[in-house]
């Protein structure tokens, strides 16, 4: 070869192209799973139109906005009464978990609904101060009046140390002004103890960005146990019991927890795929959903306007957080009154609870989902409680419609933890490399593919090289790309490493 002859070098540059044929059809790397159902926003009962509102002025999904509503009901409520159910009575406090893209207006869904709890908590905070102020002159009294005996009681002797420590004793320390937040978005448990000690005995965990609460101190390996297995005492109504080197032991007796996540589905999907999550019983305590996405549909005219209802929404809201909650004014202890199931809708549970029962034997429907489905009976009980008590506070009982909503909106969480139960078996590198296919199909027109431009341009979950490599390898096992000789020329330059994709039966090679 003569090495001045550029003809030589020119033929190596040339891309590889192998004879034309035909490629086989691709294969599938997930089964495919089934879109989520329509939401029974039917069962919503009062809950209804408030729901109505804020889908139609903020074009969000009807499942993740009434999931904000049911959570900020069962905050409102869960104070005031235990719901009766088939194993006992139980609380009114509601976990939901909605998957929910980013882009999908998750803040928008929640203030409709949290507005009217946030200025409650500033107007309570205003008012406190002189409540504050009046707890720091007394307590500043005390302490000086303690000082004093103490001195007295170190000079004296006998019957005069005696006296000391029956004033001591007889002195009781005021108690401050308990915090009036209601809500936290990322707490530790420790903090969520103290805010619970210190503060209102009805609380909800709520977050719009709820990634940051399952990604946080609090779910990390360490604590996740710790915390999943405290979040599941609140939900079972139990008491919370703390012990610290320093601080001693105690116990918290009549405390409520509602929680609302709002996960993105990348986040999500690790986390209900964790066998922790799922041994520990939290996720069959939650109430789990994705929606559709509305992203692409949501153009302006047709936002409609709900600000009547969302008033509506609003001032029941009010009234009820206005109420004074049942507790023990010395330990803020709630003492909830019990909340009866009338015939009819008793009547109405044990026949779904046979049902789901009865699906959960071996070859039956909920087989795989018998730790959620068990519960749901339950979760029937206490959404209908919330429906009662949001429809009238003094509600005597839960009447067959209320429990006909209930289990209405639990078979729809029901259905939706068996369709999602498929996505969360789904191995990392699996979900990574479907991914990078459905990237590679729709959003890029190239007929080949370099790996420093799926670095660059694509998916955020493969931004570097060896984790590109991996889902490529997938890729190409399954035949949606087919790898060029190292060297090839794409788009003028020499790569080292290229993929031809293939997009269907039409494409050849």
């Amino acid at each position: 070869m003569n090495a001045t002859d550029p003809k030589p070098l020119v033929a190596m540059a040339q891309p590889f192209t192998p004879a034309a044929e035909a490629l086989p059809e691709p294969q599938p790397l997930l089964r495919e799973t089934p879109p989520s159902a329509p939401y029974p926003a039917q069962h919503l009962g009062p809950l209804q139109p408030a729901v109505a509102a804020v889908v139609g002025m903020a074009q969000t999904p009807v499942a993740m906005t009434a999931g904000s509503a049911l959570a900020v009901a069962s905050l409102a409520v869960q104070g005031f009464a235990n719901v009766e159910s088939l194993g006992g009575a139980r609380p009114l406090s509601l976990y939901l978990l909605t998957l929910a893209r980013s882009g999908e207006r998750k803040s928008a869904s929640d203030e409709g609904f949290m507005a009217a709890l946030r200025k409650h908590e500033q107007e309570q905070v205003k008012a406190q101060r002189e409540a504050w102020q009046a707890w720091q002159n007394a307590h500043t009294l005390w302490k000086g009046e303690r000082e004093r005996i103490l001195a007295e009681a170190k000079k004296g002797r006998g019957e005069k140390r005696v006296a000391a420590q029956a004033d001591l004793d007889a002195l009781k320390e005021p108690a401050a002004p308990p915090s009036e937040d209601r809500t936290v978005s990322e707490p530790t448990f420790e903090g969520l103890t103290k805010l619970f000690a210190i503060g209102q005995p009805s609380l909800g965990l709520f977050s719009d960005e709820g990634g940051q609460f399952l990604g946080g101190h609090a779910m990390n390996s360490e604590n996740r146990l710790k915390t999943m297995a405290a979040l599941n005492d609140l939900w079972q109504g139990n008491p919370i019991r703390r012990t610290r080197a320093g601080d001693g032991h105690h116990v918290l007796y009549g405390r409520r927890l509602a929680v609302h996540l709002m996960v993105q589905p990348g986040i999500a999907r690790g986390f209900l795929a964790d066998p922790l999550a799922a041994n520990s019983g939290f996720l069959a305590r939650c109430l789990i959903c994705e929606p559709g996405s509305t992203i692409g549909t949501r153009f302006h005219a047709n936002a409609r306007d709900g600000s009547e209802a969302v008033a509506g929404y609003a001032a029941r809201l009010r009234a009820i957080l206005e109420t004074p909650m049942p507790m023990d004014p010395e330990t803020r202890e709630l003492q909830p009154r019990l909340l009866p199931l009338t015939p009819d809708a008793r009547q109405l549970l044990i026949g779904y609870y046979d049902a789901t029962e009865r699906e959960q034997a071996p070859g039956g429907d909920l087989e795989r989902i018998t730790a959620t489905a068990s519960k749901i009976a339950e979760q029937a009980c206490r959404i209908a409680g919330v429906l009662a008590l949001w429809r009238d506070l003094d509600a005597a009982a839960v009447t067959a419609q209320d429990m006909a909503c209930g289990i209405g909106l639990a078979q729809h969480y029901l259905t939706e933890a068996l369709r999602l139960a498929t996505a969360a078996q789904i191995p990392p590198e699996i979900e990574r490399a479907e991914l990078l296919r459905q990237w590679l199909v729709e959003k890029w027109s190239e007929p080949d593919v370099t790996s420093g431009e799926v670095v660059q341009r694509g998916p955020n979950a493969l931004r570097e090289g060896k984790a590109v490599h991996a889902a490529m390898a997938v890729l190409e096992k399954a035949g949606w790309v087919i790898p060029l000789s190292s060297g090839v020329m794409v788009r003028g330059k020499p790569r080292k490493h290229a993929w031809k994709i293939v997009r269907g039966s039409d494409d050849v090679v």
